[in-house]
């Protein structure tokens, strides 16, 4: 039965489940009901050809399985005239007309294998809708490779050619240990989708589709930054390397030109800085300095500031552990201050990372900037990772970062 009380039954359910996603991602297909099929005899001819196979098909499955099992086996499953379940039970007898004999605890259960009344075992079941269908191209996780090995062997037996097969290999967590649902150490492709966009999605699954991949939370904004580099990066290459570049393929040939304003990173450093819990606040701080960036013109950075204000209350901002700067910390971080107040807002970035760069040597950092920055960042943002800070201050404005630093810091 279906737990959530929705459709006839749990397949059922999960079926719809799968229609939903097809149609999400706008896939064109025909969905074909396996029990549907074999209630309406589209697999009867099918299933009389796996009765004249029966030997060979036995003579497949059998070496695969333990002793134990090897004495109770058979490729077809009755179901049960009074209960309607399927039933694992031993076949006694076959007979040409597609009537089967199996022993029901003792008692004999007489039945015909077609229009329903049986189905097959799964590895039998695989290798028989390929040969009703004509299958010609399947792909399966890595952990039912073994199963398509003897699918293939009965394909062939049945007498036609099996499908190319393609086994992609399983996601794995942050540890590198296989994903579970019950452990929830790691992410769906829903919650994926609730924090970027599907095309950051198909860029992450892009290479090397036969290697297992990591999937964790923070692997959504290094694909988007990636993503990102490589939308900016396509307008500037040859017509020989745009093909090469990745984003080519994720849309078609077609990707968008769009100028790129920041990386995703930094989006969450300024979502995190400026409180914005919508959007369109988050615009509005943006459009505070940066006047002539327009939603309707940058339609990916549009997608991405409720992206990041997603990501930054789920992920981002229970994680969050400021430091608390002693004395020394302190001087050092009004030292920055003095020298900020005196830079124009229209400095360029670079030049304001090399003055936090001077005022991190002036004031005991110059043998170890990177701990200099890990304390900016701690202060600011409660993290030891950040965005280049000179680009931060220059596109959060110069004297807003001197009041957020002075926040922070009391």
């Amino acid at each position: 039965p279906d737990p959530f009380n929705k459709y006839k039954s749990f397949g059922q359910h999960n079926n719809e489940k799968l229609k939903e996603f097809l149609i999400k991602f706008n896939f064109n297909f025909d969905f074909k009901s396996s029990t549907e099929n074999y209630k309406k005899g589209n697999f009867n001819n099918s299933l009389m050809r796996v009765i004249e196979k029966y030997e060979e098909i036995m003579n497949i499955i059998l070496p695969t399985l333990r002793e134990e099992r090897r004495k109770t086996y058979c490729p077809f499953l009755p179901i049960c005239p009074e209960t309607g379940k399927v039933l694992e039970i031993p076949l006694i007898e076959i007979k040409k007309n597609g009537t089967v004999v199996f022993d029901n605890k003792g008692k004999k259960l007489e039945t015909d294998i077609l229009n329903g009344n049986c189905k097959l075992q799964w590895k039998v079941d695989w290798a028989m809708r390929w040969f009703t269908f004509d299958v010609d191209f399947e792909m399966y996780g890595k952990d039912l490779t073994e199963s398509a090995i003897l699918s293939d062997k009965i394909c062939r037996t049945l007498g036609k050619t099996p499908p190319n097969g393609f086994a992609y290999e399983l996601f794995l967590d942050e540890k590198g240990e296989k994903i579970s649902k019950s452990k929830g150490n790691g992410i769906s492709i829903e919650q994926w989708l609730r924090y970027a966009s599907p095309e950051s999605l198909a860029l992450y699954m892009y290479p090397n589709p036969k290697r297992a991949k990591k999937l964790y939370s923070e692997v959504v904004p290094k694909t988007v930054d990636e993503y990102l580099a490589l939308i900016e990066k396509f307008s500037q290459q040859k017509q020989s390397d745009k093909i090469l570049n990745p984003v080519w393929h994720i849309h078609n040939g077609k990707p968008p030109l769009e100028k790129i304003i920041m990386p995703f990173s930094m989006l969450l450093n300024l979502v995190g800085s400026s409180n914005a819990d919508n959007k369109e606040i988050l615009w509005k701080f943006i459009n505070k300095f940066h006047k002539d960036i327009k939603p309707d013109n940058y339609p990916i950075l549009d997608n991405l500031t409720e992206f990041a204000i997603n990501y930054f209350k789920d992920k981002v901002e229970p994680n969050k552990k400021f430091k608390s700067p002693d004395q020394v910390e302190k001087k050092a971080l009004n030292n920055l201050i003095k020298k900020l107040k005196d830079v124009n807002q229209d400095t360029k970035p670079e030049d304001i990372q090399t003055i936090i760069y001077t005022s991190g040597k002036e004031n005991g950092y110059e043998k170890n900037l990177r701990e200099w920055f890990k304390l900016i960042y701690q202060v600011i943002f409660g993290e030891v990772d950040g965005p280049r800070m000179g680009f931060f201050v220059s596109f959060f404005g110069v004297q807003e970062t001197v009041k957020l630093i002075k926040r922070k810091i009391n």
